[in-house]
């Protein structure tokens, strides 16, 4: 009898507890349409199911047609608002530090460090993007333009000496390079431990199911960090222990800041400063560059426009052998209209998130205070409503448009006061890329290509390209299964 009142009991409880999972409370208002999932996973496992598509992520794009622009699920065991609103997001990214903060789930914490710069908030927040701003801030890139081209180019020559170049990988490691050079001064080629293979490993895991254990994603994300971070803190011991007297790298920045008397900068949050900025600058502009490339080979006209202003800027020269200056780099409107587009189309960032600071009312829906809020750019982005032919390669609709990237209908690089402080570095190396690539080379596909988003996005089987200088023949191309040959 007693075990059966307590089984009785036992059962009440947990019915009352899926209840309340699946039905969470809301003081005032009402919640936003849609459903909680499964206990403590949620909506988890549909977020992170791998698709290939080019529109609006599957996860997305269903619970849109059920529920409206605006809704609620589950994510990690969290609960979370998902705005594919334009307003909705545009009033979350100008609310920041009032009704919003950044937020990100524990497991992205527990990968970018605790102390990294989107978890911070206020004025130790601006103090770390001003620090980034020493480094990739226009005056700053004004002096760099010339080492960027000089190492696009020479990069490029050695890629025309081969039969095949993944584009991904190899736009990467050039990229890897060139910023792990200004701010550390790593050079690979004179190094005993290969830095960027412990980031290739964290990159992996980043966008996958929380599951640490061995084997997993997720876990070879945690070691990949682990490894990094152990290379940088001996680095800032080094560099602590020997101070240079002059500043020739980021680090040396951030070691003066971290020696000032009554700084604020501590040891952990230096190092998860340089682990991100590593990390960011050279993942997302790689599959950005990608994208370019396979959007230029699927679409002849889009080339020809880029043709066209590149070969405008040569022949504006006095001198035909001098480098791209930065009043050059300033007037490729088209360069800028196609990155734009690319990053439209990319989508790299699935989801932004914040955190409701107090309980909010937004057309006739309430967020609760400390849910967390989702702005989805691709449901933004791909929409009809906002952008005409929205899976179509269009540079040209952004014609008479501000190309900057702060826009209410465009998210690419974020919003708000944490608009991405990198956007102006990312674009140079992108338009420096374009300029040499489109002016000195010709290149045809050779297999790969095809994408993957889990939700983030993937080439499962690489983009290889073969590139030749535009004065030699390209060879005659070889079966080859699914891409266009000719560019």
């Amino acid at each position: 009898m007693w075990c059966l009142c307590v089984g009785t009991l036992v059962i009440i409880w947990i019915t009352h507890w899926v209840y309340r999972w699946r039905n969470p409370r809301c003081n005032n208002g009402k919640l936003p349409p849609g459903s909680m999932g499964l206990p403590l996973l949620g909506e988890t496992l549909h977020f992170f199911s791998p698709n290939t598509t080019d529109n609006i992520p599957p996860f997305i794009k269903l619970r849109m047609e059920k529920y409206g622009p605006i809704f609620k699920t589950n994510l990690v065991g969290r609960p979370v608002v998902v705005s594919t609103d334009s307003a909705l997001n545009h009033f979350i990214f100008q609310q920041e530090g009032n009704l919003f903060q950044s937020w990100y789930p524990d497991t992205f914490t527990e990968i970018f460090g605790r102390q990294n710069v989107g978890s911070l908030h206020g004025f130790m927040y601006k103090y770390l993007k001003n620090m980034v701003l020493h480094l990739f801030g226009p005056e700053s890139l004004k002096n760099m333009i010339s080492e960027v081209e000089q190492t696009v180019c020479t990069t490029l020559q050695q890629w025309s000496f081969q039969e095949s170049v993944e584009l991904k990988e190899a736009t990467a490691k050039m990229i890897f390079d060139l910023t792990a050079k200004k701010l550390i001064s790593y050079d690979s080629s004179n190094s005993s431990e290969n830095l960027m293979e412990n980031f290739v490993a964290f990159i992996q895991g980043l966008i996958s199911f929380p599951l640490n254990i061995p084997g997993t994603a997720y876990y070879k994300c945690l070691q990949g960090r682990k490894k990094a971070m152990k290379m940088l803190k001996n680095m800032l011991q080094e560099r602590k222990a020997m101070p240079r007297k002059e500043q020739s790298d980021f680090f040396d920045y951030v070691v003066e800041e971290l020696q000032k008397e009554g700084t604020i900068l501590t040891e952990e949050i230096a190092l998860d400063l340089m682990f991100v900025l590593l990390f960011a600058s050279f993942e997302t502009t790689s599959l950005a560059l990608t994208c370019a490339i396979k959007f230029l080979v699927e679409n002849p006209l889009v080339l020809k426009g880029l043709e066209e202003e590149h070969e405008a800027i040569l022949k504006q020269r006095e001198d035909p052998n001098s480098g791209v200056t930065w009043k050059e780099y300033k007037s490729m409107t088209f360069t800028f209209q196609f990155i734009n587009e690319t990053a439209r189309l990319a989508n790299i960032v699935p989801g932004i998130f914040r955190k409701a600071l107090r309980e909010i009312n937004f057309k006739g829906y309430t967020i609760p205070a400390d849910w967390a809020v989702m702005a989805c750019p691709p449901a933004v982005h791909l929409n009809p409503d906002i952008y005409k032919d929205p899976l179509s390669v269009n540079p040209w609709r952004w014609q008479g448009m501000e190309t900057n990237g702060r826009s209410k209908n465009f998210m690419a690089f974020g919003g708000g006061m944490r608009f991405c402080v990198g956007t102006e570095f990312t674009k140079v190396q992108m338009a420096v890329f374009l300029h040499c690539l489109v002016t000195k080379f010709r290149w045809r596909p050779i297999k790969g290509g095809n994408i993957l988003r889990t939700p983030g996005l993937q080439f499962p089987d690489g983009y290889h390209v073969q590139i030749i200088e535009k004065d030699q023949k390209m060879p005659e191309p070889e079966i080859c299964k699914g891409v266009n040959m000719a560019v």
